[in-house]
């Protein structure tokens, strides 16, 4: 198994639903979006260029989308915490997925990398 699907598998059944979707979603954003594993996480780049990443959040013990150019979007709901570059989008894995918000947020990130 490879480290991508183990770090799915190893989550419980809510955040991994979560994240399965993310996964599953954030690519069909842009052919240019693939998947790879970086720095032991869940990443996705943008024509070879870390776009974003998926996580939970320790504390909120909330999957979350991490925007690697963060500090460049204004979005409300962004949270920068104590990160200088990027910033995170928390998911909550009990409610609906929040696709249109996702899809604002992360076409103003591909936006930077044209």
């Amino acid at each position: 198994m490879n480290p991508i699907d183990h770090y799915y598998l190893q989550q419980d059944e809510l955040t991994k639903a979560c994240l399965q979707f993310l996964r599953a979603y954030i690519p069909k954003l842009s052919p240019h979006i693939t998947e790879a594993w970086k720095y032991g996480m869940p990443f996705f780049c943008y024509n070879g260029k870390m776009f974003c990443y998926l996580w939970v959040h320790k504390k909120y013990k909330q999957p979350y989308i991490g925007i690697v150019q963060g500090n460049k979007i204004n979005h409300p709901d962004l949270l920068q915490e104590k990160r200088a570059r990027m910033k995170i989008l928390l998911v909550d894995h009990t409610k609906d997925i929040p696709v249109k918000k996702i899809n604002t947020i992360l076409k103003q990130v591909i936006a930077l990398y044209k």
